[in-house]
């Protein structure tokens, strides 16, 4: 069980405690913890404060909020006010919230981006060793998912090692804090128990001096679980269960449900069934009891598990399913639903084999027993399975096209295929690309009051309208984050004529969010938005192992995203560089230079209308030259 304390020295009642998805709050239960952000939101909603602290609320929101798609939203806000502010303190904890809400959201490599950009605006100041410490332990943690133990335990142990300089007493629960994550590293990821062992007995010290009960309970269940590793299941059930009770005095149901299932496990490979089926049932009544739709999921999927283990495939698959509609309803609808008819698709092809093996294998023990018979029961069989092979390969086929289709949605064909032939993408460097950002004005605002599902299809219905527009234009969508779309122009092959189509394609997309305003009806949610475009090198490649991302880097980068936070409602800003380009084709109003955050003084300019001739420029031919 993971433990990561989130150190604030203006808010320390603020820890966060993690077991692998597990995540609560050690002064408040799950349910509170959510009235907690609620009063928070509405504080922040009404505007009822001094602008001096309107930091302090943002940074509260992303660190408490338990909803980590909330908790993103609030922390990239505290990021962009930090900076407009200038406020290092803020914009470390920007970074520190955006990275454990990535994290939660099972991006690895994003979350681990943002935890380095945090670590590098660290300055010298009083809180300098706890900052540190408290980065170290979120990105041990997101080494230990990915399997990495060496990172794990250096980043661990460099994480103990600050804290242990520290004298507080939430200094004090950081330090044991990353001596029970690194022992839980050990037990859970690595598979060795007796060095976790040691580390467990070394934080229970400390949790006892403290006097600190959830730190007390984590601890006892991180134990049992290392020694029903050690094949002690006597010990291991005792330590869980003492667990179990404090957590139950706390009304912290969250990790007992995680216990529950774990002790699942280790009874049934102890073939223990009768009482492996008991703490799984448990585990689904408690969640339902608290209303836990994870954790409901998650039930639902130990006890397939278990069904499939004991040969009952038809409990197992309606169990399955029902894990599928729990999952439906945490994650984001359109794309887990696309996910989920997936998996279910490749679940029954496993079970329909499974079932078609143990058909052929009695045909084939009747048939031993009746000689005469055996010919004619064999031919049927055969032809059977030849029927249903073929059937097999066509769902193959047709889930081999799927997953290409999908890969072509995320990737650039020539990525894409790069990928499928080598297995590695080789990064390039683009000397001439245009760069686009879009973001929606005051929608964080507006987001926080809306239903979610009526949020996703508002989003979705701009970002199809754009997607459509960039492909028009033959123009490259690189990604959306939150309420901000990105594509580029000149890759993955370089065009001529990369920075009017871009400006075209942004002047269709002014286009599409005015007449979206006026053809509004009902609840529908709309909104405006600023453009900034900026033309220059990039380099391109492929990040992620498991979840693909088509991403590009650079200074060029920076300064779009910096052009449209300068940019206006219903306007489209460009840079100098972009202005060269497409000053003969385009009517631009000089802006004059304007100073931007970390980049000093830059010359900007609002496009106006196209001059004659800037039609001809965008049936330029495409090149093929990388």
């Amino acid at each position: 069980m993971k433990i990561l304390s989130f150190f604030e020295s203006r808010y320390r009642s603020i820890t966060l405690l993690m077991l692998g998805p597990l995540m609560l709050f050690c002064n408040l239960s799950f349910s509170q913890n959510q009235a907690a952000a609620d009063s928070l939101q509405a504080v922040y909603l009404s505007g009822d404060f001094e602008e001096g602290q309107r930091l302090r609320l943002l940074s509260k929101l992303a660190a408490e909020h338990p909803n980590p798609d909330s908790s993103l939203v609030f922390s990239e806000e505290l990021i962009r006010r930090a900076i407009t502010m200038d406020s290092s303190d803020a914009l470390y904890r920007g970074y520190l919230q955006k990275g454990n809400a990535l994290r939660l959201k099972g991006d690895l490599p994003a979350a681990l981006e943002i935890y380095f950009k945090g670590i590098k605006i660290i300055t010298d100041n009083p809180r300098k060793n706890q900052d540190l410490g408290s980065l170290y332990i979120s990105i041990a943690s997101v080494y230990a998912s990915m399997g990495n133990e060496q990172n794990t335990v250096d980043y661990y142990k460099n994480a103990i090692k600050l804290l242990s300089k520290l004298e507080d007493r939430w200094d004090s629960v950081g330090y044991a804090s990353a001596i029970e994550n690194l022992g839980d590293a050990y037990n859970l990821e690595f598979n060795k128990p007796d060095s976790a062992l040691l580390l467990f007995k070394e934080s229970e010290v400390i949790w006892k001096a403290l006097d600190y009960k959830i730190g007390m309970a984590y601890n006892l269940g991180n134990i049992g679980l290392a020694y029903a590793q050690l094949g002690k299941p006597a010990e291991a059930e005792i330590k869980v269960q003492e667990a179990i009770r404090i957590l139950e005095e706390l009304e912290d149901y969250y990790p007992i449900c995680v216990y529950l299932t774990y002790m699942a496990d280790f009874s049934a490979d102890r073939n223990e069934w009768t009482r492996a089926f008991e703490y799984a049932e448990r585990s689904l009544h408690l969640a339902k009891q608290n209303s836990l739709k994870e954790q409901i999921g998650d039930a639902y999927l130990k006890l397939s598990e278990l069904h499939e283990r004991r040969g009952d495939m038809a409990k197992s698959l309606g169990y399955f399913k029902n894990h599928i509609t729990y999952k439906d309803s945490v994650q984001n609808v359109s794309a887990v639903q696309q996910m989920a008819q997936y998996e279910m698709a490749q679940k029954q092809i496993e079970y329909d084999l499974l079932y078609q093996r143990q058909k052929t294998q009695k045909i084939i023990g009747i048939a031993t027993a009746v000689a005469l018979f055996l010919i004619f029961l064999l031919a049927i069989g055969l032809h059977r399975r030849n029927i249903y092979i073929k059937k097999t390969k066509t769902i193959i086929e047709q889930e081999m096209d799927r997953s290409e289709s999908l890969l072509l949605n995320i990737l650039p064909k020539k990525t894409a295929l790069e990928l499928k032939e080598f297995g590695t993408v080789k990064a390039n460097k683009f000397n001439s690309v245009t760069v686009l950002f879009t973001d929606f004005v005051a929608f964080t605002r507006h987001s926080e009051n809306l239903d979610p599902e009526l949020l996703v299809e508002s989003i979705g219905y701009y970002f199809t309208a754009f997607d459509d527009i960039t492909e028009k234009y033959g123009l490259e969508k690189i990604k959306t984050i939150g309420d901000s779309y990105m594509c580029a122009g000149g890759l993955p092959f370089a065009i001529k004529n990369h920075a009017h189509k871009m400006i075209q394609a942004a002047y269709e997309i002014l286009e599409f969010v005015e007449e979206a305003k006026i053809n509004r009806t009902g609840d529908q949610m709309r909104f405006d938005i600023r453009i900034g475009i900026n033309t220059g090198p990039v380099v391109a490649g492929v990040v992620g192992s498991k979840k693909f991302s088509y991403d590009i880097w650079g200074d060029t980068v920076n300064v779009a995203s910096r052009m449209e936070g300068m940019s206006e409602a219903g306007k489209i800003n460009i840079s100098e560089n972009t202005y060269e380009l497409v000053k003969d084709s385009f009517e631009c109003e000089y802006r004059g230079e304007i100073a931007v955050k970390n980049r000093g003084s830059m010359k900007m300019y609002f496009v106006r209308n196209a001059l004659p001739g800037a039609h001809s420029l965008l049936s330029t031919p495409t090149s093929t030259s990388a």
